[in-house]
């Protein structure tokens, strides 16, 4: 398993830290296995989100087809005979 990024580091992190917090707040535990509940059910959402949050990718360098150089046929001579017709 690839190590994880700091991005994915700071939103486990903080979605611990809040959830735990809301959860808190809201079921108005006074308890201590209440707050324990919280806090693994904080650290539970905080795993999930940090597992699903896409990391980069490293961009693979693509091999571009290389084009070949068709000589087209030269009409300068006629588009220099047709410009210097205009201007006279």
């Amino acid at each position: 398993m690839p190590r994880p990024t700091a991005a994915q580091l700071a939103l486990g992190s903080a979605t611990v830290v809040l959830s735990t917090l809301a959860m808190l707040l809201l079921s108005g535990a006074t308890s201590a296995l209440g707050a324990a509940v919280a806090a693994v059910a904080g650290l539970g959402l905080g795993l999930l989100v940090a597992v699903t949050v896409p990391a980069r990718q490293r961009a693979v360098p693509r091999t571009v087809p290389q084009q070949t150089v068709v000589a087209s046929p030269v009409s300068a001579p006629a588009e220099t005979e047709r410009v210097s017709a205009l201007r006279h």
